[in-house]
């Protein structure tokens, strides 16, 4: 396994529909050029051969910078580029049978919108958790659930142990609030996948979660 989550500040998702008609390899460049210490790929629709030609180069460009690539979802095609990890969601195959296959090679990160999603996926072998909506205004799940607020980030992190990357709505005004109610890090999408200078999104909102983290360790 690569990496530890509690060190994945920036977590970029990439979204086709919000890049300004840039692939997702071209945001995942620019991103990782800015600072972001994750991609993950996302993509529902497109064709198979597509998303996988996409993977290869997103986890090469990852890989040649020492940085972290995820697949959203697709399992098959996380083991066929042998990403770094697989996140799965709520209405994804259930986290313990993707666990059964993909092993313990590949990390493996679980969406959880409530308290009882994190202690499930924690059961079923959850490496790290992605948290959220933390905020509203989220525009890449239309039918997202209720946002959980900084209270209810701050309740998960107390009852569980594994990392935490919260989700939903996060943007460079609020970034630091994240950090202080226990996040290990930050996935944005919109915020970075929408800029209109990538480069420059990703470098400033990991100055502020990094900022945010080095004050939180100081308070301790």
């Amino acid at each position: 396994m690569i990496g530890n989550p509690r060190t994945w500040s920036c977590y970029v998702v990439t979204d086709a529909k919000l890049s300004r008609g840039r692939s997702h390899v071209e945001v995942a460049r620019a991103a990782i050029q800015g600072g972001a210490d994750v991609i993950q790929y996302r993509e529902k629709d497109g064709d198979a051969a597509s998303r996988l030609v996409e993977a290869r180069a997103i986890r090469t460009l990852c890989h040649d910078t020492d940085r972290i690539f995820v697949v959203n979802d697709h399992v098959d095609l996380a083991i066929a580029v042998e990403a770094d990890v697989l996140h799965v969601g709520q209405d994804d195959a259930p986290a313990a049978t993707v666990r059964e296959k993909i092993g313990t090679s590949m990390r493996l990160g679980v969406s959880a919108r409530t308290l009882d999603e994190a202690l499930r996926a924690v059961d079923d072998g959850a490496d790290h958790l992605g948290v959220g909506p933390i905020f509203d205004a989220t525009t890449t799940k239309p039918d997202a659930a209720r946002p959980l607020g900084l209270e209810g980030l701050a309740r998960i992190r107390d009852a569980v142990g594994i990392p935490l990357i919260a989700i939903g709505g996060i943007d460079h005004d609020n970034a630091a609030d994240v950090i202080a109610a226990g996040a290990d890090g930050c996935a944005v999408i919109s915020c970075i996948v929408g800029a209109e200078d990538v480069f420059e999104a990703t470098r400033t909102l990991r100055g502020t979660i990094e900022h945010a983290k080095a004050a939180r360790r100081s308070a301790l």
